[in-house]
């Protein structure tokens, strides 16, 4: 008998679980209270497929379940671009460059004429950087729209916008739960952190790949979305007020942008935005379980990072019968294997 999964949800976590349940062969009502996939944190993402920066400040589950998703992102959803990630530091916090490298992998420390060789508008002004060359990054927005598409030209997919889980049957053999925040109701201990990007617009730079920018108080990035646009992100300040960026922020991450490079000084900006993101207190993307619901959450900063690999290990609770260790425990030694 084919199994029916309902999702809850059609942001970045609940598009890869229904693609996920539909590739295996279950039927999948996608049902989602906005008037379109992806418009929740999703949308404000910075698109980073990056493990291994991940490790400077993240558990291990973080950086085994960013390499599994890097794979999906590259190959199965191939949306990514794989240049790779650089690590910046001004001049006072080389020290800070040294740091990270020691609690990361899968890096080179690059002198500045390979900085020039990589980022030619970058050469001249850093002396050192990190470079991650295996990591990749996207534009949120296409890659929610790609598995949205995905899911649409599906016959065992039905996708429901603009309406509230509530208002529908529930026949399903499997919910699972993937509305972030909104599942403070039933997760207790689930919090919000807000976090403040903005995107800017200028033809005087042109970059490949992902900057970070070592900050003071919390690392700054700039993802390039092409076009003359460039994502800004992220804040991470514990309240759960959405939609206003603060003063603060914009200075913050303004002055970051200028300090990689003065031209940004002179672009456009072209959207701010504030969103909160779901945590558990360990700030570690889970699974929990209740009866038939599958809660797909916390998945905190690391989005698209984490969403495809927790997909697969929902997967393997709904249709194989595995618990949240067994899922957990058996993805990790398909990879330990191969």
């Amino acid at each position: 008998m084919t199994a029916r999964v309902r999702v809850i949800g059609a942001g970045v976590a609940g598009l890869t679980a229904a693609y996920e349940c539909a590739r295996a062969g279950c039927h999948v009502d996608v049902i989602e209270r906005r008037e379109g996939p992806g418009l929740g944190c999703s949308f404000l993402a910075g698109g980073m497929i990056s493990p291994w920066c991940e490790e400077e400040g993240a558990e291990p589950l973080v950086v085994e379940l960013g390499v599994e998703s890097l794979r999906y992102w590259t190959e199965i959803v191939p949306v990514a671009t794989t240049h790779g990630s650089l690590v910046l530091a001004p001049p006072r916090d080389r020290t800070e460059l040294t740091r990270f490298e020691r609690l990361t992998s899968e890096r080179e420390r690059v002198g500045a004429a390979e900085i020039a060789a990589l980022e030619p508008d970058l050469a001249g002004r850093f002396d050192e950087a990190l470079f991650f060359p295996r990591e990749a990054h996207l534009d949120p927005r296409a890659a929610t729209a790609a598995l949205a598409g995905r899911l649409a030209a599906m016959e065992n997919v039905s996708l429901f916008y603009g309406v509230d889980a509530e208002q529908l049957w529930d026949d399903a053999d499997w919910t699972i739960d993937c509305r972030g925040f909104e599942a403070r109701d039933a997760l207790p201990g689930l919090r919000g952190v807000k976090g403040e990007m903005l995107v800017l617009y200028t033809r005087e730079v042109n970059l490949s790949r992902p900057i970070r920018f070592i900050h003071p108080r919390h690392p700054v990035y700039i993802v390039p979305r092409g076009d003359g646009r460039f994502m800004i992100g992220a804040t991470m300040i514990e309240n759960e007020e959405a939609g206003r960026i603060t003063a603060r922020a914009m200075l913050e991450l303004l002055g970051a942008a200028y300090a990689v490079h003065p031209a940004f000084a002179e672009a456009e900006i072209i959207e701010t935005g504030a969103g909160v993101r779901p945590a558990f207190a360990d700030n570690l993307p889970g699974l929990r379980i209740e009866g038939r619901i599958i809660y797909v959450n916390g998945l905190y900063r690391h989005g698209f990072l984490a969403a495809p690999a927790l997909a697969r290990r929902a997967v393997a609770i709904a249709l194989e019968g595995a618990s949240v260790e067994e899922a957990m425990h058996a993805h990790r030694s398909q990879r330990q294997e191969a």
